[in-house]
């Protein structure tokens, strides 16, 4: 899972690699970023999909 800012600069990358099937959790620490919309980017195969997030500091 990447996240990029506004302006499509990758910001943070959360998960890199493959995971089995089911629920995972991981923790995203934004202390780092300032407040604002956020995208992250979910890919496995033959599946994009990008959504949006709000950062509220």
């Amino acid at each position: 899972m990447v996240v990029f800012d506004n302006s499509g600069k990758e910001v943070a990358t959360l998960v890199n690699g493959n995971k089995t099937a089911g629920y995972h959790t991981v923790s995203f620490n934004a202390s780092n970023l300032s407040s604002g919309i956020y995208f992250y980017k979910l890919e496995t195969e033959g599946f994009t999909k990008v959504m949006k997030m709000a950062l509220v500091k």
